[in-house]
């Protein structure tokens, strides 16, 4: 196994960063360094600027319009996007729906619904989560009732990420009760602005609306909107859900906000604390360690060997690594780690009046103002894309057969 880049290798990565230097927008990337709001514009901006250059799906085989990168290369353009300020990819549709269209959608399906994920166009929403059915998803009851070619839709997502913004979702339904709960569950793409669909945001405990409930009242899919078999939906949501996990684990973004928390400490004074260092320094070497494991997974891919099915480990790692991160932020902020005044902030206030004139902030705190937000939204990261509970016992399972 060898963790060490190419000179090819770094060669590329150096193309990458002077790629994005000159084409991402600096508003965009400053609000990303600082945990500021992302507006849908901003978000989908950077998209269509990535779907222009044809990285948007940049994980893509040639054969589909992507740049064919191994898996090195997609390694090195997510950490050189991650350390710009470029914000994340909303995965959905390119990260998520893409791979299960690729691999058992129809050429007619592909060339219908790729092209707009490629390009950035279409915003896609994921309709997994259902109450109740969240970890356990197999129990999901949204049911789509074949009726000649279309079928008949009704139930309820939830927890559905940005569905405020979806054009499209992808969603598992249940298209039988026969058998094995996860033999009768089918995978639909369904056009959000079909008559019986309706959206229903979640205001969030920091005052922020990210999730929402997503229902389905007598919903008319057509039937070419199926992929693949009817069935057989259990089979393409776990090949989407390796991707999904995979991408949470997200060490690129862990490696940012590592910097950010160090930049925290020292306009907090906090960072010459031998005790505080001894923290940061113990989370240094979890995202270190996170970051071989990934390359571990590279290495063997990159050499055609099969690499042990890791995505529940990376998942469980990097969503505990997310937490701590932002906990040591509102350590070091101390009573600086403002309570979220969303609305000011929305108004253009971000903590400049707290803490002004005092030593060492003549400006205020205004590196604190997003903390507490950030705080409690990645209370989040080990639960969703499947809980760390589940993710323990599928890699014991791995591992101890």
């Amino acid at each position: 196994m060898d963790l060490a880049f190419t000179p090819e290798e770094q060669k590329f990565r150096e193309d990458i960063r002077a790629w994005v230097a000159a084409s991402l927008p600096a508003s965009i990337s400053h609000k990303v360094h600082n945990a500021l709001d992302l507006t849908r514009e901003d978000q989908q901006n950077w998209g269509k600027i990535l779907g222009k250059k044809g990285w948007l799906g940049y994980g893509w085989p040639k054969e589909f319009g992507g740049p064919g990168w191994n898996a090195v290369q997609r390694h090195l353009f997510e950490e050189e996007c991650a350390m710009a300020g470029a914000p994340r990819v909303v995965p959905f549709g390119p990260v998520m729906v893409a791979p299960v269209i690729m691999a058992f959608g129809n050429a007619e399906q592909q060339q219908r619904f790729l092209p707009g994920i490629a390009s950035g166009e279409v915003w896609w929403s994921q309709g997994y989560s259902e109450p109740g059915s969240g970890s356990d998803l197999a129990s999901l009851k949204t049911k789509a009732e074949r009726q000649g070619n279309k079928f008949i839709v009704n139930g309820q997502k939830t927890w559905t990420t940005l569905g405020q913004y979806g054009e499209w979702i992808f969603c598992l339904v249940r298209t039988s009760s026969e058998g094995k709960p996860q033999t009768g569950i089918s995978f639909l793409l369904i056009d959000m602005k079909s008559k019986g669909v309706s959206v229903r945001p979640i205001t969030l405990l920091d005052g922020s609306v990210e999730v929402n409930e997503v229902w389905f009242d007598n919903v008319e899919v057509p039937a070419e909107n199926l992929i693949g078999e009817e069935n057989k939906g259990w089979t393409y949501a776990k090949h989407l859900l390796s991707h999904e996990r995979t991408n949470i684990a997200d060490v690129n973004r862990a490696k940012r906000e590592l910097e950010r928390l160090k930049r925290i400490a020292k306009a907090e004074g906090v960072y010459t604390d031998t005790r505080f260092r001894d923290e940061i320094a113990k989370l240094e070497v979890d995202v270190v360690a996170l970051e071989m494991m990934v390359l571990r997974v590279l290495s063997a891919e990159k050499s055609g060997k099969n690499s042990l099915e890791v995505a529940g480990l990376l998942k469980i790692r990097g969503s505990e690594i997310q937490q701590r991160y932002t906990e040591l932020m509102m350590l070091a902020a101390g009573p600086y780690a403002l309570p979220l005044m969303r609305e000011a902030m929305e108004a253009g206030w971000q903590g400049d009046a707290v803490g002004g004139g005092l030593p060492g902030f003549p400006g205020g705190a205004t590196h604190c103002a997003p903390l507490a937000s950030t705080y409690f939204n990645m209370r989040k990261t080990t639960i969703y894309g499947g809980s760390s509970e589940v993710q323990r016992n599928i890699v014991a399972q791995t591992v101890l057969g």
